[in-house]
């Protein structure tokens, strides 16, 4: 028997039989890697894309240790968008045919309220849900999670990006300690680390090998005479490369700006970051670049410190770096989580001597043809809206889902980043659907209040 068939693991028999009739072969890396320790009650942290098949993987693990007698609710799968936790609700609903009268109770945000407090008066074992949604439950009261021993965080890295993290807390605050906690993520940055060690016991880390080859970065350097010629070889990269997110890294706050503006001139989309910007303006850069509505972000070094973007394309050095430590910092930012990275050096003749201070062979390479600024430059797929509202009025990021989701709304996955500040909160939203969010904002209200609401530009 293969340890990658299903037939390997202790699972109820009715989920194994059903499992042959929905075409379950045998087991993906991630269900390998994470059900048997799933299955005897570990917490898990498991790392894999899209279409790993995670969601069978926490599935059968729930379903394998629910008690079908009790109709309370037992599990919990919290969910970044509405329209992830329906395809969940449905995949589990599949998984569980072999099993009689099990109960599973979708929550989100979008949808009316009173149907849900319904269905929950009624029981339910399972609830699968967007966390601003489950939170409105809980202080409301119409939900318990008193009996609840598994826990799921699904597509945790994407939740976080969309500002869920306090949600997440208050929800985990009402669930037994002595629960079992899965977080499943596409990528691990930091925050799932802080909040792994918040939320988990001594979880198994688990990682699907990816098909992907390892990390590279090529690197090109480009020999320029003069100031204009820097320009205009910056300007043709980013036409060429088209990268959703360009790191351009110069040694001055002055030709920060400036190469940010004379970028901004030839209708790039591009913004600066550096000390003499206040720190409203830096933070807005920040989010504004890291939710990708805006694809040139042009910085110090200094000022790019903490900045933390794994899908950065391209990493521009207007100017070589002044010490060899940071060239290799600089670089570093691109080629991340088993992605491939391009790395350009401009250069002239005096600042020769530094390149040769990187212990590299420096072969100068031919810019690419100016005809590539004649080809119209990438719109971001992204646009950042501002909305006059944010911890201080109670405003959270399951307020501006449901806000944008409900009646006539947009759809979840239309939604990007959320970051909710003091008193202002700002919202990522698919370039070609801003107009129709930006509508729906400013004639609905948030939490039964009208907040002002501008696109950033």
């Amino acid at each position: 028997m293969s340890t990658s068939d299903f037939s390997s693991l202790k699972l109820h028999p009715g989920l194994l039989k059903n499992l042959g009739s929905l075409g379950y072969e045998s087991m993906t890396p991630i269900q390998a890697l994470s059900l048997p320790a799933i299955l005897d009650g570990k917490d898990v942290i498991g790392q894999g894309k899209t279409g790993s098949g995670k969601t069978a993987a926490f599935g059968l693990g729930l379903l394998h240790k629910l008690n079908v007698k009790s109709y309370k609710v037992q599990s919990i799968v919290l969910c970044p968008t509405r329209e992830l936790a329906d395809q969940v609700s449905v995949e589990i609903r599949n998984l569980a045919r072999a099993i009689h009268n099990i109960k599973i109770l979708t929550l989100c945000g979008g949808a009316p309220f009173g149907p849900q407090i319904g269905s929950l008066e009624h029981g339910a074992h399972i609830v699968v849900g967007t966390p601003g949604r489950i939170e409105e439950h809980l202080r409301k009261k119409t939900l318990k999670l008193d009996h609840v021993e598994m826990l799921v965080l699904d597509e945790a890295d994407r939740m976080l990006d969309m500002g869920f993290q306090d949600a997440i807390d208050d929800i985990v605050e009402k669930i037994p300690d002595n629960r079992q906690t899965l977080l499943f993520s596409a990528t691990y940055p930091q925050e799932i680390e802080d909040i792994a060690m918040r939320v988990m016991n001594n979880p198994v880390v688990v990682n699907a090998p990816s098909t992907d080859e390892e990390s590279t970065i090529k690197q090109y350097f480009y020999q320029i005479n003069t100031d204009d010629e820097r320009m205009n070889a910056l300007r043709i990269l980013l036409a060429k490369h088209k990268s959703e997110s360009t790191l351009v890294f110069c040694n001055t706050k002055l030709d920060t700006q400036d190469v940010a503006d004379e970028l901004v001139h030839y209708g790039f989309y591009a913004l600066a970051i550096h000390g003499d910007l206040d720190q409203r303006e830096r933070d807005q850069a920040l989010i504004r670049f890291s939710n990708k509505s805006v694809s040139v972000l042009v910085a110090t070094d200094v000022a790019a410190r903490g900045l933390d973007i794994d899908a950065l394309d391209l990493v521009v050095n207007f100017n070589v770096a002044h010490d060899p430590e940071v060239h290799v910092h600089r670089i570093g930012r691109t080629g991340r989580a088993g992605r491939s990275g391009i790395a350009a050096t401009l250069f002239n003749d005096r600042e020769t001597r530094k390149l040769d201070a990187l212990e590299i062979d420096v072969t100068a390479d031919e810019l690419p043809s100016d005809s590539y600024l004649d080809k119209p430059i990438k719109r971001p797929e992204m646009t950042t809206l501002k909305i006059d509202g944010g911890k201080k009025q109670k405003l959270r990021p399951g307020d501006i889902v449901g806000g944008l989701t409900g009646k006539d709304g947009i759809p979840g996955t239309a939604i990007g980043k959320i970051t909710v500040s003091s008193n202002w909160s700002y919202v990522a939203v698919e370039s070609g659907l801003v107009k129709a969010a930006l509508t729906k904002i400013q004639n609905d209200k948030l939490k039964g209040k009208t907040f002002r609401v501008r696109i950033l530009s």
